[in-house]
Parts: structure tokens; C-alpha cells; sequence
């Protein structure tokens, strides 16, 4: 058996498709780590959870569990109030779970933990007020000032994706139209090459063969190759992708007057593509453009398991231990 000295703690990124554990030591470092399919009810998610940190302590010396959560959780942190692509509903998850595991349990949003990892481990270490962008099929967002995390009355700040930037535009699963994240999303790169397709053609682009014989099959990560790849359509769906990015973190710029702004999820891993055009966009359409600082604009250090090492690191300081 492998023993962890001082003891480490047990960080779970809970999303609608995969469950992930990782051992973190209190230096940040994952040093053990199990992923399984995320079950379909509350309680078998419940059961699989305490299965796994019951496997991952008779390995490691863990004095507490924390789970990020893509959901919408309490200003406590003690429920999980919604979670579209989970089971719980209105649910105590962070008592339930201390009681069924015998450990001091932290639950925090997704977003809110990659931040907190990025804020003690990777690319926010020097900064004050910031802010995180997870663009991935959606996009999820995080502002911190002066190392604490906002979350405003209800516990749902900041909710950057679903700014209005196209009136009466895509539908949103939200319920509202022209949200941020239906034209900077992960998921926007196939919407957006589709409406490319049917207004300028692009005829001899292989992204568009690829819409046009399977339609159903092509994704964000599909376009971001193709882009890689020199495809025109592709590159055209980036330069709109980027300018959209760049209008929501302008608004963003103007409204927080943040030093730095850390683009994370699995968008961010080719921002080489699009990071200079979403720069130069926010840049040009801040208020007082060059008249004033302007943010920084990076990438995120910890890629996937920013979350997990976040968590893990909050439920080490969780006033429940």
C-alpha cells in the first residue's frame, strides 16, 4: 500500500458523460486517478462515487473529497439545485455524501474549481481580479477578486454564456436566443459551418463534403482539425468564432475591468487559431478602446484537470474538515 504524506484529497470532475477521480497532493499533483461512465440516477451516482474513493483510500492516506459539479448549486454549496445533464435535483449531495462516506465532503461548480485550480496552481497565480472562461460545448465562467470566488446573491454568477449578442438568434437550451456560447462554443463551430455552407457555399472545402454526406457525424473538434488542416470553411468558422469571443469578453472588459481573462475547457487547446483575432476584437470594442489597460488574455495551464485539482485543493481548506 502507498500512503501520501501529508494527507491527500480526492478531487471528482462530475460530468454528464464521464465520472473522474484523482488523488491530489496538497502541492497540486495528481498522483492517482479512476474514470468510469457517470450513471443515470442520483443514487447509483452516489453509490459509484463512494466506490471509488473507497478504492482510492485503501491506497492513499485521504482526509477529504471535494466534487466539481456542472450544475447550479446553492451560495452554500451544499445542494445541487440543477444539473441538465445529471440526476440530482434539488438534492443535499454534500451532507449525504459526508455521511455515506465518513469523510469531509466540498461541492463546488465545475467552472468555479478549474478557476480555483488555475487561481493556486497554473496561469492565474499573480492575479486579483479575473476572470475564467470554460469554452467547451458551452461555456461555463468564474470571477475571482482578490482570491475569493464571486458568486453573487443566489449562487449563480457569473453567467457569461448566456449574454444576449444576437437578438432573436440561435436558440438556446437556456430558453433565450442569440446566447454568447451558441456563437463561441464548442458546439457553435458546427452551427456556424453550416450557415456558411448555405450562404457562401464553399464548394471545395472538405468540411463541407463532410456536412454534406454526414451531417449528423461532424464536431467542434472536427472544425478545429479542419482548421488546423488550411480547410477554408473551417478558417472562416474560426475568424467567426474568434469575433464573437472577442464581443463577449469586451463586454465582459467593460463591465468587470478585470487584469487578466483565462480561456479554458476544451476549446482553449487550439487557441494558436483564434486567440490574436479575439484579442484584437475585444481590444477594438472595449469602451475607451486605447484609452485605457486593456486584460490580459491567456490560456489555462492545468487543461481537464483543472477542475479536479481545484476541488481537491478547496475541500483540503473546507470549513467541514
Amino acid at each position: 500500500m502507498s500512503r501520501t504524506s501529508p494527507p491527500a484529497t480526492v478531487g471528482f470532475d462530475i460530468g454528464g458523460t464521464n465520472l473522474r477521480a484523482g488523488v491530489v497532493t496538497p502541492e497540486g499533483t495528481i498522483i492517482d486517478a479512476r474514470s468510469v461512465p457517470t450513471p443515470d440516477t442520483a443514487e447509483e451516482l452516489e453509490a459509484r462515487i463512494a466506490t471509488l474513493v473507497d478504492e482510492l483510500r485503501r491506497e492513499h492516506d485521504v482526509a477529504a473529497v471535494g466534487l466539481a459539479v456542472a450544475g447550479f448549486l446553492d451560495p452554500e454549496c451544499e445542494r445541487v439545485r440543477f444539473a441538465p445533464h445529471l440526476p440530482w435535483r434539488e438534492a443535499p449531495v454534500r451532507a449525504r455524501l459526508a455521511g455515506r462516506l465518513g469523510l469531509p465532503v466540498r461541492l463546488e461548480h465545475d467552472a468555479n474549481s478549474a478557476a480555483w485550480g488555475e487561481y493556486r496552481f497554473g496561469a492565474a497565480q499573480d492575479a486579483d481580479t479575473w476572470v475564467f472562461f470554460a469554452v467547451g460545448t458551452g461555456i461555463g465562467a468564474t470571477l475571482m477578486v482578490d482570491g475569493q470566488i464571486y458568486r453573487g446573491a443566489y449562487g449563480t454568477a457569473p453567467e457569461f454564456g448566456h449574454l444576449t449578442v444576437v437578438p432573436g438568434g440561435r436558440a438556446c437550451p437556456c430558453g433565450k436566443r442569440g446566447c454568447l456560447e451558441r456563437y463561441a462554443s464548442g458546439t457553435a463551430l458546427v452551427d456556424t459551418a453550416r450557415e456558411l455552407v448555405d450562404a457562401r457555399g464553399f464548394a471545395d472545402a472538405a468540411l463541407t463534403r463532410a456536412l454534406t454526406t454526414a451531417p449528423g457525424s461532424v464536431t467542434g473538434r472536427d472544425v478545429m482539425a479542419a482548421a488546423h488542416a488550411g480547410d477554408a470553411l473551417a478558417l472562416a468558422v474560426i475568424d467567426e468564432f474568434a469575433g464573437w469571443l472577442g464581443e463577449g469578453l469586451a463586454v465582459v472588459a467593460d463591465v468587470l475591468d478585470p487584469e487578466l481573462i483565462l480561456l479554458g475547457g476544451g476549446v482553449s487547446r487550439d487557441a494558436g487559431l483564434y486567440l490574436g483575432t479575439t484579442r484584437a476584437q475585444m481590444t477594438s470594442r472595449m469602451v475607451g478602446a486605447g484609452h485605457r489597460p486593456v486584460p490580459r488574455v491567456g490560456t489555462a495551464e492545468l487543461g481537464a484537470d483543472a477542475g479536479m485539482i481545484g476541488v481537491a485543493d478547496l475541500a483540503r481548506r473546507s470549513p467541514h474538515r
